[in-house]
């Protein structure tokens, strides 16, 4: 079982000014994060900030315009400050208010940070542009940016003690990881493609006779784009079935903050499915009055009660 520790009420201020800077960095780059997050006690709230900030720098380093040798040594260095806070040799007066942030917030939960070195594993397969010919490739790219962030965010939310089968935690979050990235892959397919990258699976794209990529707001001739997207929305469906048995296992506003953004996410699925020509033409987003009805849904305990009520059918 995973049981987390509530961070003591006062931090010294140079700690505090390290985690506004994580909160703003979070408000102003990750706006479906920001939604679920505020969800949380702010302990809570802090903690998973300096995750995403951390997680945004190596991301920003991977999309940027710099050469690939570069990313390569800059995503190192990344991984030397990973290096610091795990040995707990991060000052609070240090010049970098996200080691400040993450090193106070592995001090306060058991975070597994090996996550984070798996997301720059991940970020590092980008940055040598590698394709992935099958699902269970594209699988361990997802496990690393994404299910790693699963496992890290579970570190902070704990499991209720007593939990029913709380030793699969971490493999629910980890999948549904998965179902959000697959989310994120069909949502930016013209965008990723307009950048020279490819991540749905080659034999997938074979299949729908879409090998020829995406380039403009219409899918290749004579391609079956809706039956790829159809069928990449069925999988991602079914993670996310999988990684919500994990709500029952979290106190009310844990499961609330996941059931936020994973509500989110599996909102924009319907809509991809329902226009799955949308993504070719621009951004598929969620209205914030919408947002606002997930939020509301998951602080209710709407999704947790429905996947117990699911459990106990299926043990009937």
């Amino acid at each position: 079982m995973i049981r987390t520790v509530e961070a003591p009420p006062h931090a010294s201020a140079p700690v505090l000014a390290a985690y506004s800077y994580c909160e703003a960095v979070t408000g102003q780059q990750a706006r479906n994060f920001a939604y679920g997050i505020r969800l949380l006690p702010t302990s809570k709230r802090r903690a998973m900030s300096a995750l995403y900030a951390f997680s945004r720098r190596v991301d920003d380093i991977g999309d940027g315009a710099l050469a690939a040798d570069v990313k390569a040594a800059r995503l190192e260095d990344t991984r030397a400050m990973l290096t610091r806070v795990r040995e707990g040799s991060v000052d609070e007066d240090d010049t970098d208010p996200v080691a400040v942030a993450l090193a106070h917030a592995a001090e306060t939960f058991p975070i597994p940070l090996g996550g984070l070195d798996e997301l720059i594993d991940g970020v590092l397969m980008d940055v040598r542009g590698e394709t992935y010919e099958t699902w269970d490739d594209l699988k361990v790219y997802c496990r690393c940016v994404a299910g790693a962030i699963g496992r890290l965010s579970l570190g902070v939310f704990g499991t209720e003690p007593g939990a029913r089968a709380a030793e699969r935690a971490p493999e629910y979050a980890d999948t549904l990881g998965l179902a959000l990235q697959l989310t994120n892959i069909l949502r930016d397919i013209r965008e990723d493609a307009e950048g020279g990258r490819v991540y749905l699976p080659a034999d997938d794209l074979a299949k729908f006779g879409c090998s020829a990529g995406f380039k403009g707001p219409k899918p290749p001739e004579g391609a079956d784009f809706a039956g790829l997207v159809h069928f990449e929305v069925r999988r991602a469906r079914a993670l996310f079935a999988e990684g919500y048995r994990l709500l029952p296992m979290l106190d009310r506003r844990s499961g609330a903050c996941v059931a936020a953004m994973a509500g989110i996410y599996r909102r924009l699925l319907d809509r991809i499915e329902r226009d799955p020509e949308a993504v070719l033409r621009g951004r598929v987003s969620l209205p914030g009055r919408e947002k606002a009805y997930v939020a509301v849904r998951g602080l209710s305990g709407l999704d947790t009660r429905h996947v117990t009520r699911r459990a106990v059918r299926r043990r009937a």
